[in-house]
C-alpha cells in the first residue's frame, strides 16, 4: 500500500526518461554523474547553534515553564480535593444510613 508505484505508459512513445535527473548544475557545464573533474567544495557555513538563548528568552522560558508546573500542579490537587470531598461525603451518607437502618431494627 505504501510502496511506489512507476506509471506504466500503455503505448510506448520510443522516448526512454531517465529515473535520475541528469541536467546539469549550476556553474557544471555537464551532468553530475559524468563529473570527473575536481570542483572545490562550496565554503560551509559557519557552525552556531539552531536555537539562540539570550538572558531573556531563557528567563522566559524558565518562568513560562515555572506558570506551566504551577498550573498544572493546582489542577492536580484541585482533582485530588473533589475525590476527597466526596469520599467524605459518602461515608457519612453511610453512617447516616446505617443508623437508620439500625435504629429500625431496635424499635421492633
Amino acid at each position: 500500500m505504501f510502496t511506489p508505484k512507476v506509471p506504466v505508459n500503455d503505448q510506448p512513445t520510443g522516448q526512454i526518461i531517465p529515473l535520475t535527473n541528469t541536467a546539469a548544475m549550476d556553474g557544471h557545464p555537464h551532468a553530475p554523474t559524468d563529473c570527473y573533474c575536481r570542483h572545490q567544495a562550496p565554503a560551509a557555513a559557519t557552525s552556531r547553534p539552531t536555537v539562540q538563548l539570550t538572558p531573556g528568552s531563557l528567563a522566559l522560558l524558565v518562568g513560562g515553564g515555572t506558570a506551566a508546573v504551577l498550573v498544572v500542579g493546582t489542577v492536580l490537587v484541585s482533582l485530588l480535593l473533589a475525590v476527597a470531598i466526596t469520599a467524605g461525603a459518602l461515608a457519612i451518607v453511610a453512617l447516616v444510613i446505617r443508623s437508620l437502618i439500625h435504629s429500625e431494627t431496635k424499635r421492633r
